[in-house]
């Protein structure tokens, strides 16, 4: 694996952490009522996005590992792109059900990728 692709998996890993620390503890209302808790999960899921369309210009096939990273990609476009179409409950979703899949995914190839270089 490219030392290019390992970092933006990093990066991806490090947003998707983020995200996990910004709502423990939280609920919708929380996030619904905090504009700054909104524009930090919205920048995080802008870098995951960002990361993903770098991976995919790396590596096209690869990229293909990582479930959905077509909708994760259009989900990045509308938030940095469509900031007054943006509905809480979207993001709130994204959080609890895709984040999950992408750290998953993310796990997995970042160890398969730790592991073909030793």
């Amino acid at each position: 694996m490219r030392d290019e692709i390992k970092k933006h998996l990093f990066d991806i890993s490090e947003a998707i952490s983020d995200i996990e620390d910004f709502v423990a503890d939280k609920e919708y209302v929380d996030y619904e009522e905090s504009s700054l808790l909104q524009a930090a999960i919205e920048r995080k899921f802008e870098i995951i996005g960002e990361a993903l369309i770098r991976i995919r210009n790396i590596d096209s096939e690869f990229i293909e590992n990582i479930t959905d990273y077509r909708r994760i990609i259009g989900f990045r476009n509308v938030i940095a792109h469509g900031y007054d179409i943006i509905e809480n409950n979207m993001v709130w979703s994204a959080i609890k059900n895709h984040v999950p899949k992408l750290k998953d995914d993310v796990k997995k190839l970042a160890h398969v990728g730790f592991k073909m270089e030793h």
